[in-house]
């Protein structure tokens, strides 16, 4: 007689339907990670580096006031970008967390933490552009300010958003290292790219630290250091169907 497979038991029946939701769960993180790192990746690049930097001239206050008038719906939506950054560090943050958690549970609530806190020094940041602007656009504070004192205030504002960046940068910058370490220990992210993640991090920590020691304009050095974090993102999109915890 030919021996038949006993039928699968409830217990088993369990735990593969939760094997499979974990799965599932753990594909839809890393999705969400890698469509949030891109979505940052262009709203930060209109915010930041167009709408901010594009309308402030380092050092000349009477310049950006005028710039920042002339083209005034520019840098609210470059504000507004900002703050949708911000939201989406949240959300990357947590869905990271669960991809790596395999690796390392410890290490990878580690470097969400890490972003959560890169994430609150960012949205106080936005707070001073928010106050820059609020000086320039309404004419109550005429009362007290003349108006070199009022464009003087509001640059100083837009400086301390640029010294507050720097500050998140560190706490960026370790969080990367951190995902670097995770991507190096998981076997199932390339690599090369936990290298270049470590990589982008001592990027984002030398600026941090070098705009604070320098005493000239500084060069960031993460513009050249910074595609570790952006290979993730293409990664994540084109293989997170594919992966499984």
């Amino acid at each position: 007689m030919t021996a038949t497979a006993a039928p699968p038991t409830a217990r088993h029946q369990t735990e593969a339907l939760g094997a499979a939701e974990r799965s599932s769960m753990f594909r839809h993180a890393s999705i969400v990670a890698g469509v949030g790192l891109l979505l940052m990746s262009a709203l930060a690049g209109f915010g930041k580096f167009f709408a901010l930097d594009g309308l402030v001239t380092t050092g000349d206050a009477t310049q950006t006031a005028h710039d920042i008038l002339g083209s005034e719906a520019t840098f609210r939506l470059g504000i507004v970008s900002l703050i949708l950054v911000a939201a989406l560090d949240v959300v990357v943050a947590c869905a990271l967390y669960r991809v790596f958690r395999p690796v390392s549970k410890n290490i990878s609530m580690l470097a969400a933490v890490l972003r959560l806190v890169y994430a609150a020094v960012f949205v106080v940041a936005i707070g001073e552009l928010l106050g820059a602007l609020r000086l320039l656009s309404d004419d109550a504070y005429l009362r007290v300010f003349s108006v070199d004192q009022l464009n003087a205030q509001a640059l100083l504002h837009i400086n301390a958003f640029s010294d507050l960046w720097y500050v998140g940068q560190f706490f960026f910058g370790l969080h990367l290292l951190a995902l670097g370490y995770l991507a190096l220990r998981s076997g199932y992210v390339p690599r090369l790219i936990g290298v270049l993640l470590a990589i982008a991090g001592l990027g984002y920590g030398i600026d941090s630290v070098g705009a604070t020691l320098s005493q000239t304009p500084w060069t960031p050095v993460s513009s050249f250091t910074f595609v570790g974090e952006f290979l993730l993102a293409v990664w994540l999109v084109a293989r997170g169907r594919r992966l499984a915890s």
